[in-house]
């Protein structure tokens, strides 16, 4: 079976593959993020407590009045005639208050995700590769050899005959038709059609009123019209006055867990609100009218999508979420090559579009390293973060010592063994992966990186053939295809890994809570 060949009803004996990484179900407990449990259920176990503690004592108190009587007043005339004892019981009760203070004072204020929703474009939208080759040729200005580049990348893409493309570009296919609507209101059209159907699918999906939203954030990369993308919504459904808008652009891919992560900080500090995000991205202005061959592969890979995700701090939400985020790690590149990965430019003719470096497979790669090793603390055990640390000490003894030597003995310095590199399995820590579809290339790098199974990557390449590459909102595609066809089960972590333009690896990691549809 082809990678590119793996669907829904291809499951058949990828559980019995023996290469598929188990668990034993005595080692489960060590997986268990015990902090996160205690952080979230212990507030309740302390209201049940003081609950059934001062129900016993109203209890015994109305059975034994007269001896509570006589106790009080021995209680009192030891008081009196021990200062001691006065003193012992005040400190006591300081260090417990000063202790309850501080714990109010470093506990995060918990983020859920009551629900989201994926834009589902409607047929007419939809388009085979034969049809997106012929709206290549209809614009009248590529060459013979870049219109067989686009084939021969359309072919290997991943992507299947039924992917998204937005009417104001589809429309060329009709006789008489201009090759395409470049113009404003054609791409303001697009994000109307997609931002109003998945906010409006998020908003009752979750039973929220638009009057009830308290933070709105829109992430969209090369589409920022005046009025903002925030002030749309804001219109359209009526949000308040006082909701605090945001509007993201040029993040690129992974501008998705950047907003995400922003709604969070947003939320800690303001208590007891509901924040929107969405995710999207605009193709109508953004279809590349040259011959540049880096820069002919956005016409390709990019398609039409969008999620709206609901988030939460309000504690009686807890009981109702689908999902709590425990924790966003964000990992910017340095240097030229990362700045330059992904570039929107002007070619020698003057078209503007997306240029993609050579390094881009380089940079992706260093950059996903940066980030897994701030992730790793958050997610693995201890049996696979202290490998990890003794490796990552080997490397660096090791680096120290040809230094030295290089100066008094190179030969002697070229014979220092290189320890290997130990690459933890973030299987342990774990269970359900969604990486961003942004092409067959990506998924298989990443499935060989962390070696995972089939079944791990197949949401991710299930995003990517029957919605291409959605830029930001892939990752959610791929969240609801975990939701609905695989086995996810309440207290099971999920990972969303994203890249972006400058260069960015995003990441973020949440618990399930319920698995209701």
């Amino acid at each position: 079976m082809r990678r590119n060949d793996v669907s829904m009803t291809d499951l058949s004996g990828v559980d019995n593959d023996p290469k598929v990484y188990h668990v034993r179900k005595s080692r489960m407990i060590r997986l268990v993020n015990w902090w996160t449990v205690s952080a979230t259920y212990l507030p309740y176990l302390l209201l049940a407590a003081v609950g059934v503690l001062v129900a016993q004592v109203a209890q015994e108190a109305v059975a034994n009045w007269d001896s509570l009587a006589v106790a009080y007043d021995g209680y009192r005339s030891a008081l009196s005639t021990s200062p001691a004892v006065a003193v012992g019981l005040g400190w006591r009760a300081t260090a417990l208050v000063v202790a309850a203070l501080w714990w109010l004072g470093h506990r995060r204020t918990p983020v859920y995700l009551l629900d989201f929703a994926v834009f589902e474009p409607p047929a007419s939208w939809k388009v085979t590769h034969e049809q997106l080759i012929e709206i290549m040729r209809r614009q009248k200005c590529f060459t013979h050899d870049s219109i067989e580049f686009m084939a021969r990348i359309l072919a290997n893409s991943g992507t299947s005959q039924s992917t998204a493309w937005p009417p104001s570009i589809t429309r060329c296919l009709q006789e008489s038709s201009p090759p395409s609507d470049r113009s404003v209101d054609g791409a303001r059209a697009e994000a109307e059609a997609v931002m109003y159907d998945i906010v409006a699918k998020a908003l009752a999906k979750t039973h929220t009123d638009p009057r009830d939203i308290d933070i709105l954030v829109v992430n969209c990369s090369l589409f920022s019209p005046t009025p903002s993308l925030c002030s749309m919504i804001i219109h359209k459904f009526g949000l308040r006055s006082d909701v605090r808008s945001f509007n993201l652009a040029g993040m690129g891919c992974s501008a998705g867990i950047i907003a995400v992560d922003l709604a969070r900080d947003l939320l800690m500090a303001r208590p007891n609100s509901i924040a929107l995000v969405v995710s999207t991205e605009n193709l109508t202005q953004n279809l590349y009218h040259g011959n540049d061959r880096s820069m002919l592969l956005q016409n390709t890979l990019f398609r039409c999508g969008g999620a709206a995700i609901v988030l939460s701090n309000k504690w009686q939400d807890a009981m109702r979420a689908k999902f709590k985020l425990l924790t966003t790690i964000r990992t910017q590149g340095e240097g030229l090559d990362a700045y330059e990965c992904v570039f929107e430019c002007e070619d020698d003719l003057g078209h503007r579009g997306v240029r993609l470096s050579k390094q881009i497979v380089e940079v992706a790669g260093k950059a996903m390293q940066d980030n897994f090793t701030a992730l790793g603390p958050h997610v693995l055990p201890l049996s696979e973060q202290i490998p990890t640390i003794k490796s990552y000490a080997a490397k660096y003894l090791c680096r120290r010592l040809t230094r030295v030597l290089e100066k008094r003995n190179p030969a002697l310095a070229a014979k220092v063994p290189r320890p290997r590199t130990y690459i933890p399995d973030f299987k342990r820590g774990i269970d359900h992966f969604c990486i961003h579809a942004g092409g067959r290339g990506v998924i298989d790098g990443i499935e060989k990186t962390l070696k995972l199974s089939q079944k791990q990557t197949l949401p991710s390449r299930e995003a990517l053939s029957r919605y291409g590459n959605t830029s930001s909102s892939s990752i959610w595609y791929e969240m609801d295809f975990i939701l609905h066809n695989q086995d996810l089960k309440r207290g099971q972590r999920i990972l969303q890994v994203a890249f972006g333009s400058g260069f960015k690896c995003n990441s973020a990691v949440w618990l399930c809570l319920n698995t209701h549809k």
